[in-house]
This record gives structure tokens, C-alpha cells and sequence, in this order.
């Protein structure tokens, strides 16, 4: 059942062109200029000592800074990925690796809910069986009720028989499309 969700939501006329296949590394997200001096400018605000540093403390703060809402278990993580040393610093090094990493999933999460919004044409916030019959329609898949239903089934955790966007990018993850 998962395979046939996960070649319909591959199906290229979703995705727009087709690029070419892509090797089993994942490219390293890349940050524009821009990005990069506005992470730069988020860092040197609580590097106050201007020593290239900040306190594992004001990461959450710095982050925030750059329009992110991290978690403390997330915050947890990521300083042991880069404090290994326990120095409760971090160098903008670090920092930027971080930002990186987050900007590419806030990206990934945008696309992905651009996907859903093509489903959800009614804009009702929840991809329905009609949603799904139509979008499998116009992209010439020739899937059987059954089968659409299944891929409902599959993804609606709350079980009101649509999907909502917290579960289409539940199912995203977990097929590894995001």
C-alpha cells in the first residue's frame, strides 16, 4: 500500500520537471549570501564578547532570532551533536552547520505543503477521497477506489476519513519524500 502512495506523490507531474537521479548522498543544503549574513548578524548578537562563540543558552534565543521555534528536546540534540566537548559553547562554525540543516527542512516542509494545497483545491484544510479521485485522475493513474481509500486510511491518524496537513507531512516523513 505504501509503495503505491509513495510513486503516486512521486508521480512527476506533481512535482513539476523531472530531474535527473540523484546519487544515494544527499547534496549538502546550500545557503544564499543573504541567508548565510542573516544567520551571521543572529550570531554576532550574542557573541557580545566577540570571542566566536555563544552559550548553548542563547541558542534557542538565536534561533528565534532567525524565525525558528525549536523545541528543548530538538535544542537537546543539537548541542550534543555540537558541543561534544561539553564546553557549553558553540562556534558560529557549528551554529551555521545547524541553521543550514534547519533552513533545508523548513524548505522541504514548504514544498510538501505546497503538494498538499494541490490535493486540498476545495481549500478545506483536509485532502478528501474526492480530493485524492481527482488528483489520481488528472495525473492518469489508474488507481481503484479501494486503492485511494487505502492511501486515506494509511495517513488519517484522527480518523474523520480526510487528511489534514499535519498528516500528510506525518506520511511524507515516514515514506522518506521529505
Amino acid at each position: 500500500m505504501n509503495r503505491a502512495f509513495i510513486s503516486f506523490i512521486k508521480t512527476p507531474s506533481l512535482q513539476g520537471p523531472v530531474p535527473p537521479p540523484r546519487k544515494k548522498t544527499t547534496p549538502k543544503p546550500e545557503l544564499t549570501e543573504e541567508q548565510k549574513q542573516e544567520i551571521r548578524e543572529a550570531f554576532e548578537l550574542f557573541d557580545t564578547d566577540g570571542s566566536g562563540y555563544i552559550d548553548v543558552k542563547e541558542l534557542k534565543v538565536a534561533m528565534r532570532a532567525l524565525g525558528f521555534e525549536p523545541k528543548k528536546e530538538e535544542i537537546k540534540k543539537m548541542i550534543g551533536e555540537v558541543d561534544k566537548d561539553g564546553t557549553g559553547k558553540i562556534s558560529f562554525a557549528d551554529f551555521l552547520a545547524i541553521m543550514t540543516q534547519k533552513m533545508a527542512e523548513k524548505d522541504s516542509k514548504e514544498e510538501i505543503l505546497k503538494a498538499f494545497r494541490l490535493f486540498d483545491d476545495d481549500e478545506t484544510g483536509k485532502i478528501s477521497f474526492r480530493n485524492l479521485k481527482r488528483v489520481a485522475k488528472e495525473l492518469g493513474e489508474n488507481l481503484t477506489d479501494e486503492e485511494l481509500q487505502e492511501m486515506i486510511d494509511e495517513a488519517d491518524r484522527d480518523g474523520d476519513g480526510e487528511v489534514n496537513q499535519q498528516e500528510f507531512l506525518r506520511i511524507m516523513k515516514k515514506t522518506c519524500l521529505y
